[in-house]
């Protein structure tokens, strides 16, 4: 099979990710003797400097990681929590029915700067001033930005001069949209950095003292105080069309860390596939995989007919139990991924197109979904190449970077960075970046699983993936795309597993995913029935598709996922190989390695 570039192989390290200069920046910590979590946090503080668009030091992280010397695989979770006065009467009493999309009030605790120091932290051996070196670098001497970049501040740059005056300041240098080609800054982020490390430094001499002396230095010192004074100043324009201040003070970020979780798992052909979870939407992947376990893929044929409607129709299936059951509560994942559970799930597989939303009951439970999810067709936008769909309010649909890397030492880690992207709220001027919307992600709406009240995780679509194969670390991949990663991390992992494809092959090999189900982004959105396919996967399955009742919208041949993915096969240190592969649509990924 043809693939735009070769499978890496080597015994030194891998990395690979959604930007060429993190995948660099990665690669070399491994050369200067850094693990894979240290050149992993490199990694994910770059793609915050050159991925602004996609995420931010105000977003969050969840970490996939298997470290050698715990024989184990951990998770390490970035994602922060509503505030305390964020409650459900307090959005009703602003005239709200949904968080808004965009501003202050979708603020959660800003999680990725906690979540990267706690796995440099625990399983890291350098300092922080060394693991910042790289993102300080581009923030103050610049960067080339990609197209992407340029085009998400052209559309908003209106709103920003109008509406948003801090974040024209940021990104529109001389009032202008950056010309391309030109390097792009940001010497306040830059300052804020710079800044921590010398509080940091200041406090403690020891690595591990600097790393805790960091982390108070941004949930309690100031950092918060920035963060605070910004949310209760000035009311700022949001998605809702009317100015708001924010929820999130100094008390919500020093009452929160991140914290290190045992992952879900689920066996299926001898592999061990690892999740977060349903505080996220991880376990949706491990569903599928259960419902799959009953069909016989390989038969099917690589991406025929039969294998896509098998697939997007266990999809629906999975998602509608997403819909119906996840969020930061007790959730039924034990009955959820049951063998008893998914034979009868099964059952309603058919050979035409599903219409309706079907959750399950597990252990007798009956299922309660949002009241109204908005039919329409801003969901199917999500799709091209993972990058957010941008409209000029600075409403998005998708986002997100991601990261993978392994280690000579057999080290290996998954990050899902997300959040804070430049066009979601206004730039905190003194910091340089600015707040998250997460919080659109949890529903106004009492007793849902993912019902918004203080001190919860929104359901994040965030979902990093890590495997093992006969019990033993194999494969770290992921990627962004909100809604559609479970989707494209699933297609990717079935074409390695069942399609016989090597990484690079199974991330080039046509694409495909549902939208059927309500977006996790604001309007909540869903187009029931409906499915994006490249058009790579032919004409003839296409119709195929059409005929058993899918609603086809077919996408150009190179136009979603942006999957990136490092493998081990065997240990390094005693004849093993490395391998890595990255995505080549949208001209970014890459993946780096010897």
């Amino acid at each position: 099979m043809f693939t735009t570039r070769p499978e890496l192989t080597g015994d030194v390290g891998m990395v690979a990710s959604t930007h060429w200069l993190a995948s660099a920046a990665g690669m070399s910590v491994l050369e200067r003797g850094g693990n894979a979590f240290d050149a992993a946090a490199a990694a994910g503080f770059v793609l915050q400097v050159v991925e602004p668009h996609l995420n931010g030091p105000g977003g969050e992280v969840p970490i996939l990681l298997w470290s050698e010397a715990d024989q184990a695989v951990h998770v390490v979770c970035g994602q922060g929590v509503a505030p305390a006065a964020a409650t459900i009467e307090r959005f009703t009493d602003l005239g709200l029915d949904m968080v808004p999309g965009t501003g202050l009030l979708a603020a959660t605790v800003p999680g990725a700067f906690g979540g990267w120091l706690e796995m440099l932290e625990r399983w890291g051996t350098w300092r922080l001033r060394d693991v910042l070196e790289y993102a300080i670098g581009y923030a103050e001497r610049g960067y080339v930005p990609v197209p992407r970049i340029l085009d998400t501040i052209a559309t908003v740059a209106p709103m920003f001069q109008r509406d948003w005056p801090t974040s024209a300041a940021t990104w529109l240098p001389g009032g202008q949209v950056p010309p391309r080609g030109a390097k792009l800054t940001n010497p306040v982020l830059a300052r804020t950095y710079q800044r921590v490390i010398a509080e940091a430094e200041a406090r403690a001499s020891t690595r591990e003292g600097q790393l805790a002396a960091a982390r108070d230095v941004w949930y309690r010192g100031f950092v918060a105080e920035a963060i605070d004074a910004f949310c209760s100043g000035t009311p700022w324009l949001d998605t809702s069309g009317e100015p708001h201040r924010g929820l999130l003070t100094g008390d919500d970020l020093a009452g929160w860390s991140a914290t290190v979780e045992q992952p879900v798992t689920y066996d299926y052909h001898g592999y061990t596939v690892c999740k977060t979870g349903a505080w996220g939407q991880g376990p949706v992947f491990l569903q599928q995989l259960a419902l799959l376990s009953g069909f016989d893929l390989a038969a099917m044929g690589h991406l025929s007919a039969d294998w896509v409607h098998t697939v997007i129709e266990c999809a629906k299936l999975a998602f509608a139990d997403r819909e119906a059951w996840y969020g930061d509560t007790e959730v039924p994942l034990a009955t959820l991924l049951s063998k008893d559970y998914n034979d009868a799930r099964r059952a309603l597989v058919g050979d035409q197109a599903s219409r309706g939303l079907q959750p399950g009951r597990p252990d007798g439970r009956t299922p309660r979904l949002a009241s109204a999810p908005v039919a329409g067709s801003a969901a199917g936008a999500a799709g091209g190449v993972g990058e957010p769909t941008v409209r000029a309010d600075g409403r998005t649909h998708g986002d997100t970077c991601h990261v993978d890397v392994v280690d000579r030492w057999g080290n290996m880690v998954s990050a899902t960075p997300s959040g804070g992207w430049l066009q979601s709220s206004p730039t905190i001027p003194e910091l340089g970046f600015c707040l998250g919307t997460r919080a659109q992600m949890f529903w106004l709406e009492p007793g849902l699983p993912n019902s918004l009240r203080p001190g919860a995780r929104p359901r994040t679509t965030l979902s990093p993936s890590l495997a093992l194969r006969d019990g033993e670390p194999w494969l770290a991949f992921g990627t962004p795309g909100g809604d559609q990663q479970d989707q494209w991390s699933l297609n990717f992992f079935l074409s390695v597993v069942h399609g016989g494809l090597n990484l690079q092959a199974a991330i080039d090999a046509p694409a495909f995913h549902s939208v059927h189900f309500p977006s996790s982004f604001y309007p909540r959105d869903c187009r029931p029935g409906a499915m994006l396919i490249e058009d790579r996967v032919g004409a003839d399955v296409i119709a195929e598709l059409r005929r058993r009742g899918h609603e086809v919208d077919v996408q150009g041949p190179w136009t979603l996922g942006r999957i990136s993915a490092v493998a081990r096969e065997g240990h390094p240190a005693r004849g093993g190989v490395l391998k890595a592969a990255a995505n080549p649509r949208g001209a970014q990924g890459y993946a780096v390695g010897r």
